[in-house]
């Protein structure tokens, strides 16, 4: 650890010598995500925010940088820093049907998904490629077209796989017909997760390339199971979700939650990650004052980064869904406000 030496004497020529360890932490970087993937260039305008969420299907024909949106190359060559969630939920493309391309001259064919995740009772359960499909090499067709287009970008990004597992094992999983409890589904995932990032780490990626999984953070057994070290070492980052969705939700609960668990369920490899935030949100039916919660959030960060455990690193404002800001204007200026306050400056 660094240090520095303060030397003070006096009118009598007396010497006082001491010295101080110190650390320098960069700040951490705001970011935001916009509904639909939308284009965000408007909202960034003045916001110091610097980091932008991205949801992708690997059976999309076009993972980078997505049909029709050029601007996210255009931000991440000005110096965003993109996480980029790829998922094995299947959309994005026409149908769920067997696919058949050629990547760089070679031919691949990529059997239809044979998984369901979300089994969530009396709705549709979205289908995925299936755990065992990735590991059987089934699904390298599509890691191959989504690294082929990476390589286009210009830059590295952080590549998230999964959204949210502990959001699509609640209910368990089913592959090929058989049935897997969300803990089997979490074993299974984790053998997968694992494949993809060696397959990607065994080639040639863009320089600052980093890998994380993600995960809603709600559940701590799921947070715990696919967070093992023979996987974190793969990985550059822990990553969970916050949001407050109650009255009685503050900003350093919300976040302290699942650090709380990294830090009693985790190995020391889990704990030397940064941690990335893809999503936070404050949910305007509960918490009508989205801005005044916003504001806390700055002084929340900052204390969790000033205690034991990994730091926070990236903190993404989820402007969708439960984080919908309503009305926009003066949620997006408290964003910004709240992202020109330190630990983000």
């Amino acid at each position: 650890m660094p240090l520095v030496t303060v030397q003070v004497r006096d009118s009598l020529g007396n010497i006082a010598t001491d010295q101080v360890e110190y650390t320098v932490t960069a700040p951490v970087l705001g970011g935001y995500y916009l509904s639909g993937n939308a284009d965000p260039t408007a909202d960034l305008v003045g916001g110091n925010i610097r980091s932008l969420t991205q949801y992708r299907s690997f059976a999309d024909g076009n993972v980078f940088p997505g049909y029709q949106r050029p601007w996210l190359r255009t931000l991440g060559l000005t110096g965003i820093m993109i996480n980029m969630v790829l998922e094995l939920k299947h959309y994005g493309a026409p149908d769920t049907g067997p696919q058949n391309f050629t990547v760089d001259g070679v031919a691949y064919r990529v059997p239809a998904p044979n998984m369901t995740i979300q089994q969530r009772p009396n709705t549709t359960w979205p289908k995925a490629y299936g755990y065992g499909q990735v590991t059987a090499g089934q699904c390298d067709g599509l890691l191959a077209r989504a690294l082929s287009q990476y390589r286009t970008m210009g830059f590295g990004v952080n590549i998230q796989l999964a959204s949210e597992l502990d959001t699509d094992h609640e209910f368990g999983t089913t592959e090929g017909g058989t049935a897997y409890t969300g803990a089997q589904a979490d074993a299974r995932a984790v053998t997968a997760l694992r494949y993809i990032v060696d397959w990607f780490r065994a080639r040639q990626l863009p320089a600052g390339t980093t890998f994380s999984v993600g995960t809603g953070g709600w559940d701590r057994a799921c947070f715990r199971r696919v967070h093992p070290e023979s996987l974190m070492g793969r990985l550059d980052f822990l990553q969970w979700n916050a949001y407050a969705t109650d009255p009685s939700h503050t900003a350093l609960a919300r976040f302290r939650r699942t650090k709380d668990w990294a830090v009693a369920d985790l190995g020391p490899v889990a704990l030397s990650r940064p941690v990335l935030i893809a999503e936070w949100g404050v949910r305007v039916a509960e918490i009508p004052d989205q801005a005044g919660w916003i504001a806390t959030v700055p002084a929340a960060i900052a204390q969790l980064n000033a205690e034991r455990g990994p730091l926070i690193a990236r903190t993404n404002y989820f402007n969708s869904g439960w984080g919908t800001l309503t009305p926009k204007a003066p949620g997006l200026a408290a964003l910004h406000t709240a992202y020109h306050t330190p630990p983000y400056v």
